[in-house]
């Protein structure tokens, strides 16, 4: 008796295995390729074989010549056994009433003051002092983008009309014109603003 229900259960765990681990599993894989295309693999931005980065991850940028985006909470000084830099991210959990929170930003809105010396401190967007929750948010408001465009037009000696309309290129709309707000891409108006990518 016991061996006819072992065997009945060992054939329905098989085609179980077979069909939820196996072929559900490439079904779902196969349909978000054909729909979302590279999405699937991360949305690496990879330009003449070189990989610069996923359009969904933050990277810190400090320099005068880029735009910066939101604080990234990120650890790469990981490798794999390829080779390959790992990134890991957490979220701060820093109390908004805390010390230590109002010294992070403080540092911050120092830094940002510093480098943009002929905007108004008063104007400086919150997300450009704070961090997401992911640790990792890729995007800024256009406000945001905004207060950096005369900082960016004289580093790179263009005009600031030129720097808006990178940024406008790079410029995500409300989902179905309604939800959400509207999201600006760092890493891919940096590579415009550097003459590597030349398309959305």
């Amino acid at each position: 008796m016991w061996k006819r229900v072992l065997k009945k259960t060992a054939i329905l765990f098989g085609i179980m295995m077979i069909l939820c681990g196996l072929l559900y599993t490439l079904a779902v894989t196969g349909i978000s390729r054909l729909l979302f295309g590279g999405k699937t693999d991360g949305s690496i931005i990879e330009i003449d074989g070189v990989k610069y980065g996923s359009g969904l991850l933050g990277q810190q940028y400090t320099d005068e010549s880029h735009l910066w985006g939101r604080i990234v909470l990120a650890d790469t000084s990981l490798v794999n056994e390829n080779g390959e830099t790992v990134v890991y991210a957490w979220a701060s959990n820093k109390s908004p009433a805390g010390e230590e929170f109002e010294s992070a930003v403080a540092e911050r809105v120092a830094m940002i003051q510093e480098a943009n010396p002929d905007a108004e401190m008063e104007a400086i967007p919150v997300e450009l002092v704070t961090c997401s929750g992911s640790g990792l948010d890729p995007h800024i408001s256009p406000a945001a983008a905004e207060y950096q465009v005369p900082r960016i037009a004289k580093e790179k000696g263009m005009m600031e009309d030129e720097v808006r309309a990178v940024i406008k290129r790079y410029t995500q709309g409300k989902l179905l014109g309604i939800l959400g707000e509207e999201t600006v891409n760092v890493l891919k108006v940096n590579l415009a603003l550097d003459g590597i990518l030349t398309e959305s």
